[in-house]
């Protein structure tokens, strides 16, 4: 089977990673264990996740002129992502703070950087969107960009896949574009019912209890996560999202989509770091059948 074609529109960051036994409480200092820097963005997370994942996989995006920029650019090409509608900037790439607990819980701020300036989509990006299989979306862009990818690619009658996060209200013009809703427990009780009911296929990530799908016709599927010892669960939502893409656009049954996807996210939570972390296919593959 040919790889299916997904473009990503979305952000990229160096994400500045510091490795602690426990995160601080508010006022408090604690000595951390190890320091790391390593690209990130969700966007960028996802391309990869994909593109890892068995994607033929774009990415539409932006980076400033600082020392970060081709360390990131290169991590996505290194990783089989085509880089041609990378825009360079003037000021910082995008940055994530990220602080990681020994028991794999994180806290990340995001300063969005040149993430902040991809305010337009050219031409090109238009027709690269509407010739893709799959389109996939998150909210570390500008909330209007957003609206003009899955517009283009709605209007082609490609499947927009949106992870909502960070979590803000959807405008009803992004909601019509959206087939695909990707949230976890939170972001699904921030949106609410009536945002979640406006989507014809919405899936809800559960953690360590696996995922859920819920179709248009209101049937629900529940897969369990695979079992593992996790070390960090940063980027285990993105390489979950990358690889549902994926497999969505392959033609795969909900079922089949859900437990790829939870077994790629299960697989992200036994390396350290977000891109870095998102698991090969043939490894995926391989969990699924083990697994399920």
């Amino acid at each position: 089977m040919p790889s299916p074609s997904i473009t990503v529109v979305g952000s990229i960051n160096m994400d500045l990673v510091a490795s602690t036994e426990s995160l601080p409480q508010p006022g408090q200092t604690v000595l951390g264990r190890s320091f790391a820097t390593v690209p990130g963005g969700k966007g960028s997370n996802q391309a990869i996740a994909a593109s890892r994942a068995g994607g033929d996989v774009s990415f539409v995006g932006a980076v400033g002129s600082d020392s970060f920029a081709d360390p990131l650019v290169e991590t996505l090409a290194d990783a089989g992502v085509r880089t041609g509608r990378v825009r360079r900037v003037e000021g910082a790439s995008g940055i994530a703070s990220i602080s990681v607990a020994a028991d794999g819980e994180n806290t990340i701020i995001v300063i969005p950087g040149a993430n902040g300036l991809l305010t337009e989509l050219t031409d090109a990006d238009l027709s690269l969107i509407a010739g893709s299989r799959m389109v996939v979306l998150q909210l570390e862009i500008p909330v209007n960009t957003v609206i003009l990818a899955a517009r283009a690619a709605h209007d082609a009658a490609i499947p927009v896949l949106l992870n909502p996060s960070p979590v803000q209200e959807l405008p009803a013009e992004l909601l019509r574009a959206v087939t695909f809703l990707v949230v976890n427990e939170g972001e699904a009780a921030a949106l609410g019912d009536a945002t979640l009911a406006a989507v014809p296929h919405v899936v809800t990530t559960l953690g360590a209890r696996g995922a859920r799908f819920r179709g248009p016709s209101g049937e629900r599927i529940d897969v369990p996560a695979p079992r593992i010892d996790p070390v960090d669960t940063t980027g285990a939502g993105d390489a979950f999202a990358g690889a549902l893409a994926v497999l969505l656009a392959e033609g795969a049954n909900p079922r089949s989509a859900l437990q790829h996807a939870c077994a790629a996210g299960a697989l992200a939570t036994t390396v350290p770091g977000a891109s870095s972390s998102s698991p090969m296919r043939a490894a995926i593959d391989d969990m699924v059948r083990s697994s399920y």
